[in-house]
């Protein structure tokens, strides 16, 4: 990749990361000196191999403004700069400065190699990046001991971690790609996403986009309040593109949602309100892929009680990422070229607004934050506060469930995403005989869950409500 192409890369970030930073023409020194130091070591915190300080871009736009620095500057009369910060460095660090063109304007990039084996420090300090912020890293313990359990151990991530199963196939996602109006290229798109290690094999995020993700998200059902009470159905979804897994994990939370009928102050008409908020669950769902440490191929889980919905992954938060600043949206993906990609797909927003919408409806206690795990809990719109009624449809619902068969669920999804689709192709996609098939959908349309318009051999399926509208 060229300067050029680098440099407009790294703009493309809407905020400065623990590894980058821009600014116009900051030339102290002593200062730089600093900077390499804390975004050395900040590099290897997050995996990266280098980190990037760039003069000539508006640091909070990101506008390319151009700059006067010089890199080839004297310090104390006769030393040159890069002499003088190398031998305040300590251990040594390569760093290179370079200079490009951008339209019209002079652009400096300065190229440093992430700290290894040892944190950097500058004139005998460490220094670290807390978010933007440069800052010794003496004040902040914790982040020293992690720093130096990575530079020992290693980070693993998603990108660097190769994956066992080395034949992967990708339809899937080119698929979802041109759904969203995005072509892969078959040549590069590997390399592109990032799905490849240093040694050209392939890694975890390779494995979790790949035709068989080899990876299961379980949904369970329980009676009661908590996981003491009996279940009364499982559902599994994944062993496919994680994209695709993602779609219908959100999508079967949706038929499952109960509209609810609120008596108060009724006038004319009831008033119809849904079990729990739908997008609320959403952003907390891929929240949950973003943050889950897929690196140790375990997945969130997705648990149904009575009175709320629990959504559980982990690994716990990265180790970078502080709690005020995960709360207020400042968010640090444990998986951050799984985010990049979500970005682009627009499954998810550059400036973190996911948790902070939770934590604006239902607050911080939604929160259950561990070392390993953590939990979002999606309470009910409240039935206790409607009607008794309510309560007993939402009980008799629930038990429904285990009478109403999976293939019934599943067929609905199927409809809802292709109403065009025939009997043949629901035996291939869900793996069931075709007079299995026949007596399903038998079953929804003497409930009256769907509909066919027109003729057998030209017509559509037409899904008139979701498993518990008619419970």
């Amino acid at each position: 990749m060229g300067l050029e192409e680098k440099v407009k890369e790294l703009i493309e970030y809407d905020y400065e990361r623990e590894w980058l930073e821009f600014k116009v023409n900051m030339s102290n020194p002593d200062e730089l000196g600093e900077y390499i130091s804390a975004l050395a070591n900040s590099a290897a915190e997050y995996g990266k191999k280098e980190a990037y300080f760039i003069w000539g871009i508006d640091d909070k736009s990101h506008k390319i403004v151009g700059t006067v620095f010089n890199p080839h500057q004297n310090v104390n009369g006769n030393e040159p700069l890069s002499h003088y910060l190398a031998r305040q460095l300590s251990p040594s660090v390569f760093f290179r400065f370079d200079e490009v063109e951008i339209e019209n304007k002079r652009i400096v990039l300065l190229t440093i190699f992430a700290a290894d084996k040892l944190p950097i420090s500058y004139k005998g300090i460490r220094y670290i990046r807390i978010g933007s912020s440069k800052e010794k890293i003496s004040k902040y313990p914790e982040r020293e001991i992690t720093l130096f359990h990575i530079l020992k151990n290693g980070l693993q991530t998603i990108e660097n971690t190769p994956t066992k199963y080395g034949s992967l196939e990708f339809n899937q996602l080119f698929i979802y790609f041109g759904s969203k109006g995005f072509k892969l290229d078959e040549k590069t798109f590997k390399r592109n996403l990032n799905l490849l290690t240093e040694n050209d094999k392939y890694n975890i995020l390779a494995q979790l986009l790949s035709d068989d993700s080899h990876i299961n998200i379980r949904v369970g059902i329980f009676e009661g309040e908590d996981k003491t009470s009996n279940m009364i159905s499982v559902r599994e979804f994944g062993r496919k593109c994680l994209l695709f897994s993602l779609d219908e994990l959100i999508q079967y939370m949706d038929v499952i949602n109960i509209k609810q009928s609120d008596e108060k102050n009724r006038i004319v008409e009831r008033k119809e309100i849904d079990l729990f908020d739908i997008n609320i669950l959403r952003e907390a769902i891929i929240n949950a892929f973003l943050y889950n440490k897929w690196v140790d191929n375990i997945s969130p889980a997705v648990n149904i009680f009575n009175n709320r919905i629990e959504i559980i992954f982990y690994g716990g938060l990265a180790p970078t990422q502080t709690l005020e600043g995960f709360f207020e949206g400042i968010s640090i993906p444990v998986n951050d070229a799984l985010s990049q990609i979500f970005i682009q797909l627009r499954l998810s927003e550059r400036i973190g607004r996911g948790v902070p919408k939770i934590v604006n409806k239902y607050g911080r206690d939604a929160f259950l934050i561990k070392s390993n795990y953590i939990s979002v809990n999606i309470p009910f719109t409240s039935i206790s506060t409607l009607n008794e009624k309510n309560r007993e449809m939402y009980d008799t619902s629930v038990k429904a469930l285990d009478k109403i068969k999976r293939g019934h669920v599943d067929i609905i999804l199927e409809m809802k995403n292709n109403p065009n689709i025939t009997k043949a192709e629901l035996v291939k996609k869900l793996n069931i005989s075709k007079s299995t098939i026949d007596n399903y959908i038998a079953f929804l349309q003497k409930n009256k869950y769907i509909e066919r318009i027109g003729s057998n051999k030209t017509g559509i399926w037409h899904v008139i409500s979701n498993i518990h509208d008619n419970v």
